[in-house]
């Protein structure tokens, strides 16, 4: 059987060709009736061989597609809807992230036992695009606050005073819930690039502005 030794034969350490391979083996197989009664009639089908593909691929499937959701996530106002939207997204991933870590290496040693090298590297593209996100919500959040500092002046409120005011306060909590994301993305990542330390640094310098009372 032609796939029997496509499958017994197949190696690679590129994930694209992995997808590729996967999407020829369903071709060939989604028309079997009872797929695992048909195969049993091959003897010596690789059938733990054909299970690791399928669980590579899905395993490569859904990293790649959490990294491009990220990569291609659009921060927009008001960020206290999107603070919400993002740690929700991030507390999900984050768990997943820190259940495969810790599987990573014997679920890398079961791949390569069927000569399939792996490309882990989709975390970290993961977890890069998580700080670009972060850095994105930083941003935002520090154009909101200087539009609602300057909102407060032409008032002519005294801003020591207007710390009262319910806008101001709701604004340094933004701040304050941004900077708490920013934290945990970093232990996430486990580093930052120039532009998110640029970018938390100036936030802290930010939040400074603000009176420290209610």
């Amino acid at each position: 059987m032609e796939m029997k030794h496509a499958i017994e034969s197949f190696q690679t350490r590129h994930m694209d060709e992995l997808l590729k391979f996967h999407c020829y083996v369903e071709l060939h197989l989604e028309h079997l009736s009872d797929e695992s009664q048909v195969l049993a009639r091959f003897e010596g089908f690789p059938t733990k061989k054909l299970e690791t593909v399928r669980s590579a691929a899905a395993l490569y499937s859904k990293l790649s597609a959490v990294a491009d959701h990220l990569a291609t996530w659009k921060v927009v106002s008001p960020l206290s809807r999107q603070l919400d939207k993002v740690t929700c997204y991030f507390d999900k991933i984050k768990m997943e992230m820190e259940t495969l870590e810790r599987g990573k290496d014997e679920e890398s040693k079961c791949f390569e036992s069927h000569k399939i090298l792996f490309d882990f590297n989709v975390l970290t593209r993961i977890k890069e695009a998580m700080v670009d996100v972060s850095s994105d919500c930083i941003t935002l959040a520090l154009e909101e606050s200087k539009t609602t500092k300057e909102t407060a002046r032409r008032v002519q409120y005294d801003f020591s005073a207007a710390y009262d005011d319910s806008q101001l306060r709701r604004c340094l909590q933004m701040l304050w819930r941004t900077f708490q994301l920013s934290f945990r993305v970093y232990n996430f990542a486990g580093g930052q690039d120039d532009r998110a330390e640029e970018l938390t640094c100036a936030l802290a310098r930010e939040m400074e502005t603000y009176p420290q009372h209610s």
